[in-house]
């Protein structure tokens, strides 16, 4: 069988000008029976059309804070500064993706930018802008693959069926999060503070998004390293409609 070919959200280093990748994103695609390619960074629209028509499903990567336009908000002086470059690329990828039906898979930055493409509002900073009684600290201190909090399943969604669990233990390092769901979206984890850990799309394949980082301890923790399988397996079901010649 074809193994399916997976396009990666590049990080991106201001300071050293240059694009870069945590091995885990890669590792965790190839280990679960994909190929793991990562993008170029582009603003180009009618390259990243292309690359949407031809890769089998993406992975939305972590990095930089969503420049607050994209959700109609001002941005305030907590909120870090944005990559631009990604915003742009990212939207463009993400809204083609969704309309081909193609799988999307995203990780902390991700789910904030499924959020807010769809019409959903973050937090620019929980700490300042969420008052809770009781919060937790959703930006954890190394070691990064050691879980710090519990995050509660709602039952007969698609988490629950990857993870066959009501809850889970993650890691956390955000300080960013969902404020607003879109109406597009379904959540179906929460912190226990209540925050929204996880999303999805119901009416597509596979577009499911986690706000912790399964890529750090997909080795150690046999949850995260289901979610990389059941997205692979989903990218795999795109490779196989695909006409023949068509990918790279």
């Amino acid at each position: 069988m074809k193994k399916p070919l997976i396009g990666v959200l590049p990080l991106y280093d201001e300071i050293k000008e240059s694009y870069w990748m945590l091995p885990g994103y890669m590792k965790g695609i190839e280990e679960a029976g994909g190929i793991p390619v990562m993008l170029p960074l582009t603003t180009d629209r009618d390259i990243i059309l292309s690359i949407a028509d031809q890769f089998d499903g993406f992975l939305f990567t972590g990095g930089q804070d969503l420049n607050p336009e994209i959700y109609g908000e001002k941005k305030e002086s907590v909120c870090g500064k944005p990559c631009d470059d990604r915003d742009v690329m990212e939207e463009i990828l993400f809204n083609r993706v969704v309309e081909l039906n193609k799988p999307a898979f995203g990780i902390c930055r991700g789910l904030q930018l499924f959020n807010a493409l769809l019409g959903g509002k973050l937090y620019q900073d929980l700490v300042t802008q969420r008052h809770q009684e009781k919060q937790l600290d959703h930006k954890q201190n190394p070691p990064y693959e050691k879980p710090v909090h519990k995050v509660y399943i709602d039952k007969e969604n698609r988490l629950y069926h990857i993870l066959k669990k009501e809850s889970i233990k993650v890691n956390s390092l955000h300080h960013q999060g969902i404020k607003e769901l879109s109406r597009q979206l379904v959540s179906i984890a929460h912190s226990e503070d209540g925050l929204i850990e996880a999303v999805y799309m119901p009416e597509k394949a596979f577009v499911l998004a986690v706000q912790w980082h399964p890529e750090i301890n997909y080795i150690e923790d046999d949850s995260s390293f289901k979610l990389f399988i059941e997205f692979v397996e989903a990218c795999k079901k795109t490779s196989e409609t695909q006409i023949p010649g068509s990918c790279l």
